[in-house]
């Protein structure tokens, strides 16, 4: 199983991106995937997660509203849009996956698949 979030840059205050977690070896629209993120000098914060049998989705409270977390099971990808960015949103973001349809408690950094982090920078 492998993950691929990619997305990431460099953008303004206000402004928008949109992530996107690509998997192969596992079908994703059957389990839970959720994102992550770790800030320099900041404590890890789980971000979102969409469950898989009612499509459910999860928000932080420092992201609801501005987050967007869905799925493309046509292409076995997950995308989270990010809009009104903030500079405290500055992070690497992770996706996540596991054998499990309901998203679990935590910052899902321990569901068992994680793919290589993306960068997001928000800065003027």
């Amino acid at each position: 199983v492998q993950l691929q979030a990619s997305g990431g840059g460099l953008v303004q205050p206000g402004g928008s991106l949109r992530l996107s977690c690509a998997a192969s070896g596992i079908t994703l629209e059957y389990y839970a995937v959720g994102w992550f993120r770790q800030a320099p000098g900041k404590e890890r914060e789980g971000v979102s997660c969409i469950n898989s049998m009612n499509g459910n989705t999860y928000y932080a409270e420092s992201v609801k509203g501005r987050f967007t977390l869905s799925r493309d099971d046509a292409s076995n990808t997950v995308s989270l849009r990010m809009d009104s960015l903030k500079p405290e949103d500055t992070a690497v973001y992770y996706c996540t996956t596991d054998h499990t349809s309901h998203c679990p408690p935590g910052d899902y950094y321990n569901m068992r698949y994680r793919g290589e982090g993306t960068l997001v920078t928000v800065s003027s």
